[in-house]
């Protein structure tokens, strides 16, 4: 499995996970999700260097042009409802791409244990696709990977996997390795090394879904 980090270098994406981490500028909602459909953006243009192309003849008003276009069905897919600004950013570049959903939560139970339920999951067929699963913030992996098991088991087994998660846990970088099939790579901005008690990333950004949505009971 792959692990890139793309905050390793000096590029604007830097700028705009800095916004998102500001307590200050991060009270601005519609900007948060703009730099998060902004961020999802990069991570598609990178994406696309990876995949499989082919050659095709294309007609201007002047000529005909030789291009290598991408080759590979997409199935862009996120964990509702933090996901969507980042789903959306990814699939502005990838415009003709299919699309799934997944519902997760944590269920908490004594003190601060908790397990993951993923309860709704709405997808296309993933036999020999690309999948690409995107989720703000991958703190323990739980999520992602109830995400991936339910997709897989609705949709079948794709032939690649992008994660892409734009602040990641040390923690959660680790088990993402160990869990995920071989043939997936994973797609960062930031690696923190803390993850407090209740299984929150330090420094982290706070809850990506009631930034980009509001508050919820």
């Amino acid at each position: 499995m792959q692990v890139f980090n793309l905050g390793e270098s000096n590029s604007v994406l830097s700028s705009f996970v800095a916004q998102m981490r500001d307590k200050k500028i991060q009270k601005n909602t519609l900007l948060f999700r703009n730099n998060l459909h902004r961020t999802g953006e990069i991570f598609a243009y990178e994406i696309s260097k990876t995949l499989h192309y082919a050659p095709k003849d294309v007609v201007t008003p002047l000529g005909t042009a030789h291009m290598q276009l991408c080759d590979d069905q997409i199935v862009v897919a996120t964990i509702l409802r933090a996901g969507l600004p980042l789903h959306d950013g990814i699939l502005s570049y990838f415009d003709g791409a299919e699309n799934a959903f997944i519902a997760a939560y944590r269920k908490y139970e004594k003190g601060h244990d908790f397990v993951v339920s993923a309860e709704y999951c709405t997808t296309p067929a993933l036999e020999g696709k690309v999948l690409i699963l995107a989720d703000t913030m991958l703190a323990t992996g739980a999520s992602l990977l109830s995400g991936y098991n339910l997709l897989v088991a609705q949709g079948g087994t794709p032939a690649q996997v992008h994660l892409v998660c734009p602040i990641s846990s040390a923690y959660a970088v680790e088990q993402v390795k160990k869990d995920f099939p071989k043939n997936t790579t994973l797609w960062t901005a930031a690696i923190d090394e803390e993850l407090t008690s209740h299984y929150y990333i330090v420094p982290g950004l706070g809850d990506a879904g009631d930034l980009a949505y509001g508050g919820k009971l």
